[in-house]
């Protein structure tokens, strides 16, 4: 398996080839984020689709230093952080179990606690992400990977700032006099908002001089935090198929006629024009509530307008 997992540098492959089952964990890691960014992009010109046959997933958006590729960065660290986690309290790995030092009693704003259940253990997700997904990074220490480096770590702490309380209460009557808490992760939609308004905020950034770090590219702009994402290159506009540019461009893309947003077709076709289409589809309708306890309802068939932006016409 390890052999056949293109990209992989020497560090990787060892990390691959000491933990196996890490490595499906990670797998489904890679699932998961995929389809957050997806879900996060899916109104917009680029929205995170892959490259056809390319092993880097991402293609060449990747090669440029923009808010896109700060995003996958994160989003991928992230996706990482929290398979491995899950994985670990499911009891899938051998090399980690739930948190080890939730031990004993602690306590919160309302009161102390018995630590019981399984808490997440996601001290093991992160520093397991960290060595596997940094290693390609540590190679090169360029403007570049240090970039990369910055918005992995701001991945792997959204991961953390979800974590939370569960607490189960023990007492007469439901009383609860006595608490048993765990930590646990929230769901990885959570994260993928987060990394989502990080993404609107991202900070454009420069070099500085000693090449050790970064500083804002605009004065009035506040230095970022290490939750923040950072970028050093603008983005395209990905209205036309562009390879170079890791641009699918928008042609054939659904819009939405009737929006302002950027999923309006104005917007998504990049002034190229649409076309409209009906099309018959199936869908539930008449869905009653029956006592107790489900939903029945109807299959009904309609037809509806789907507009497509047009691709950009051959000026040859």
């Amino acid at each position: 398996m390890c052999d056949n997992i293109p990209g992989l540098v020497n560090k990787q492959r060892q990390l691959c080839y000491q933990h196996p089952n890490v490595m499906q964990s990670i797998g489904v890691g890679i699932t998961e984020w995929i389809r957050e960014c997806q879900h996060q992009f899916q109104h917009h010109r680029w929205n995170c689709d892959t490259m056809p046959r390319d092993h880097t997933l991402f293609g060449r958006v990747l090669l440029r230093s923009s808010r896109e590729a700060a995003f996958v960065y994160a989003i991928s660290s992230a996706g990482v952080v929290y398979s491995l986690t899950r994985a670990c309290s499911q009891g899938e790995l051998e090399s980690c179990s739930c948190d080890p030092k939730k031990k004993g009693s602690s306590s919160d704003n309302k009161g102390t606690f018995d630590w019981g259940g399984c808490s997440d253990n996601i001290d093991y997700g992160i520093q397991f992400a960290q060595a596997f997904v940094d290693a390609r990074e540590r190679k090169g220490r360029d403007a570049r990977a240090l970039m990369n480096l910055h918005n992995n770590r701001a991945g792997r702490k959204a991961v953390q700032h979800f974590l939370k309380l569960d607490c189960k209460c023990h007492g007469v009557s439901g009383s609860c006099t006595v608490r048993t808490c765990w930590l646990a992760m929230a769901d990885f939609r959570k994260t993928g908002d987060y990394l989502w308004r990080k993404y609107n905020g991202a900070i454009q950034v420069l070099m500085n001089q000693y090449g050790t770090g970064f500083t804002v590219a605009y004065k009035k702009v506040k230095q970022p935090t290490e939750h923040d994402l950072v970028y050093f290159e603008n983005s395209p506009d990905y209205c036309v198929r562009d390879r170079e540019a890791g641009s699918l461009g928008t042609a054939g893309r659904t819009c939405n006629r009737t929006s302002r947003g950027v999923d309006s077709c104005e917007v998504m076709c990049c002034g190229r024009g649409y076309d409209t289409a009906s099309i018959s589809r199936m869908t539930q309708c008449k869905c009653k509530f029956h006592w107790c306890c489900a939903v029945h309802c109807k299959d009904c068939h309609e037809v509806v307008d789907v507009q497509t932006c047009k691709a950009l016409k051959n000026t040859d």
